[in-house]
């Protein structure tokens, strides 16, 4: 299991690629955007497979500046 969503749900600090979401969230969510904090499990989801998927493109870890 990837240690991010744990991490999340111990209520750590957030990375930057979940920052970016949840600004994302509150600029264009409507209603339930306003609290991105509720979808945080849907948002580590998200998050963790953008990760994935770049990691699988360019066979790079993503930088840790960026994700933890």
């Amino acid at each position: 299991m990837n240690s991010n969503t744990n991490n999340a749900g111990a209520g750590n600090k957030e990375d930057y690629l979940d920052k970016g979401l949840d600004a994302a969230e509150k600029k264009y969510g409507g209603s339930m955007g306003a609290h991105p904090e509720n979808n945080r499990a849907v948002n580590e989801k998200i998050t963790d497979g953008a990760r994935n998927l770049f990691e699988k493109a360019t066979g790079k870890k993503v930088p840790e500046k960026i994700s933890n």
